[in-house]
């Protein structure tokens, strides 16, 4: 069994931790070069690089784990290959090989075996791949070279207080154009977030839910993860882009079929406003690989002169049972504690 650097594990933020090794491979003449492991965690870049002018930049998201009996895993790693080829496509950027994403993610997740944070210490090893233009481009044009890379970095509670129910205000500003990049984890989507995230910070609110961008009438997402409700039958209803400008969430795909699993009444569809406002639900959550689900206690909407306060009542002081019941479920996949009926959990073989 590898041993753990000595860290004090229970303490740690969510920010950045240098760890041994990052993973960098190179794409040029229309190819891939073979890749490998690095302990250069600086990025050596023209000042002409296109992700300097042109924004051709994407990322994924994802954790590994220490089970309970030692094992080292991640968590549906192929899904963000597919989900990462599909930007990079949008982006006119070459998609990264999926069979070689995953395999790259278990060679820099063993080489940073020591740095997986323990079973029960409430911290993971964050996984980050990304893609660049690393390539010289001065006119509007996709660039001729590109950089992947995956960095890893033990990390604590996406949010303080953990399980803390937190506080959203509905944003003023628009995530992403009707059919435009929403659908796609690109760094271009989260740029636009950073002002409304800071002005919700500042005026005591935890995060920005946005409406979709055409007629300001349906559920979107907040700036980094996606929304669930609870309706006081049980039934999860998780809403739809009526713009298709939401992140396709591993996480959410995941919770909807653990809560079928669970025989629980899933409802997928186009979720208004006004059935928030009028109280048509009881819990509420976000979801996305950091936080997992962070329990949400209350939507303030003080846009356009409204002056609306929803508040969850099965979940405005603590996390509500449905969302605790979903969250419970799939960290005990992850960690190796529940049965894993899907296949979702990919083990790393560390020597």
């Amino acid at each position: 069994m590898v041993e753990k650097k000595d860290l004090d594990w229970g303490s740690l933020d969510f920010g950045y931790h240098q760890t041994d090794y990052s993973y960098e491979a190179h794409w040029k003449d229309g190819e891939w070069d073979e890749g490998g492991l690095t302990t250069d965690h600086d990025l050596h870049l023209s000042e002409c690089a296109g992700i300097f002018h042109y924004c051709q930049e994407v990322f994924e998201g994802l954790k590994a784990y220490t089970t309970e009996e030692g094992s080292i895993v991640c968590f549906r790693p192929d899904m963000n290959a597919s989900r990462m080829f599909d930007s990079a496509e949008r982006l006119e950027m070459p998609g990264f090989p999926k069979d070689r994403f995953v395999e790259a993610v278990k060679e820099v997740v063993k080489a940073n075996a020591a740095w997986v944070p323990p079973f029960g210490s409430g911290a993971t090893l964050y996984v980050r791949p990304f893609m660049i233009g690393s390539g010289e481009v001065i006119g509007v044009a996709p660039a001729p070279e590109y950089t992947f890379r995956i960095l890893v970095t033990p990390v604590g509670p996406y949010f303080k207080g953990g399980l803390k129910p937190i506080k959203l205000r509905v944003s003023e500003y628009d995530r992403a154009a009707p059919h435009g990049t929403g659908n796609i984890k690109a760094g271009l989507n989260y740029a636009m977030s950073l002002r409304p995230t800071m002005e919700a910070h500042r005026n005591g609110y935890a995060e920005n839910i946005y409406l979709d961008p055409q007629s300001r009438t349906y559920i979107e997402e907040t700036g980094g993860a996606n929304v669930l409700f609870v309706k006081e039958d049980g039934t999860l209803v998780v809403p739809k882009s009526h713009t298709d400008s939401i992140l396709p969430s591993i996480t959410r795909r995941s919770l909807v079929q653990v809560a079928q699993d669970l025989g629980m009444t899933v409802d997928e569809r186009y979720v208004t406003w006004e059935e928030v406002a009028g109280d048509e639900f009881v819990e509420c959550g976000l979801c996305g690989t950091a936080a997992v689900i962070s329990p949400v206690g209350q939507i303030d909407n003080k846009v356009n002169g409204a002056d609306q306060e929803v508040v969850f009542p099965a979940g405005c002081t603590e996390i509500g049972p449905v969302m605790k019941q979903l969250r419970e479920t799939l960290t005990g996949i992850q960690d190796g504690n529940l049965e894993d009926k899907h296949g979702w959990v990919c083990k790393i073989d560390v020597d």
